[in-house]
């Protein structure tokens, strides 16, 4: 395709992005007339042209922002419960990823959100009750380590209805919102992040969900927060810090019930970026060894995060 000056096509930005590009059909950054916006003057047209509604990046195909509020559910949606308890796939034009969202009508991080009809139940003299809608989440891999994983193929996540979870690293709650999903109103996650910043997001999320309790604290030290941390059947840890095994194996001495699932994300380049991936994971499962998680099962995230790995283990107390 010959290249065209900025705002001298149809489409502007010399072919970026055909229909779904920045702007998509209205004409980029351009439009007709090579200024800044299309008819209203704003960023790609009318607020996203062709691309999804208000959705902005990614549109209708479900990447940041999503199309607008919600998908359109009712009776065309399919969703289909997934090979893991609490995930469910939603059958489409794409199928996507989708947890049963705990909080109807919140979005945490401007996801796309699924309504289905639930089917009537039937009462007991033959009348039908009002159909209820439930919501799901779609789940973005490229967002969460956790759905890298899935789709990556892991045989078992550890987590399911009604299980307690450690979650070191949570960051602002992309990831940990889900995951209270799956574990349910009966489960429980133990959301531990060190930045101040990012545990206010974590807080404002919570406000939400009642089964996450959010810890602002160091997971080096966990005696710090052991007055608020039960024993927990699955730890998982995306803290990207060279000593990430020594964290997981004090917290898992702690906290881990034996015979409990360790799942580890490793980003080769924070444990240390002058050796090559491969060499880096195979250090740290051997770390993991060492804390008495035996491993499992290690994949790489590779379509969707690069250079990081995903090591699944079990936790025995006794070497």
């Amino acid at each position: 395709m010959a290249f065209t000056p900025r705002g001298g096509a149809p489409r502007g930005r010399g072919g970026f992005g055909g229909d779904r590009g920045r702007g998509g059909a209205r004409g980029g950054r351009g439009g007709g007339r090579g200024g800044f916006g299309g008819d209203r003057g704003g960023r790609g047209g009318a607020r996203g042209g062709a691309r999804g509604g208000r959705g902005g990046r990614g549109g209708a195909r479900g990447g940041r922002g999503g199309a607008g509020a919600g998908a359109k559910g009712g009776q065309k949606a399919i969703v289909e419960p997934h090979r893991h308890a609490g995930v469910f796939i939603a059958r489409g034009k794409e199928d996507m990823l989708c947890t049963k969202s705990m909080a109807p009508g919140v979005a945490v991080y401007g996801e796309k959100r699924i309504t289905v009809d639930s089917p009537a139940p039937v009462v007991e003299n033959g009348e039908t009750a009002a159909a209820t809608k439930v919501e799901y989440r779609v789940w973005n891999p490229f967002r969460s380590k956790i759905a890298a994983g899935i789709l990556g193929g892991l045989q078992d996540i550890y987590m399911k209805p009604g299980s307690k979870v450690l979650y070191l690293g949570s960051a602002s709650g992309t990831s940990v919102s889900h995951v209270a999903d799956i574990v349910g109103p009966t489960g429980t996650v133990y959301a531990v992040e060190f930045s101040h910043r990012s545990g206010r997001d974590l807080i404002n999320m919570a406000t939400h969900r009642t089964n996450v309790i959010p810890i602002v604290e160091d997971a080096r030290h966990p005696l710090k927060y052991r007055m608020l941390v039960g024993m927990v059947d699955c730890i998982f840890a995306d803290v990207a810090q060279p000593d990430q095994a020594r964290i997981v194996g004090l917290n898992a001495h702690l906290f881990l019930k034996v015979g409990g699932g360790v799942l580890v994300s490793i980003k080769a380049n924070c444990i240390d970026s002058t050796a090559a991936p491969e060499a880096v994971f195979a250090r740290e499962v051997q770390k993991m060894r060492e804390e008495r998680i035996k491993p499992k099962e290690q994949l790489t995230l590779e379509p969707f995060e690069r250079d990081h790995a995903m090591v699944a283990g079990i936790y025995q107390r006794a070497a």
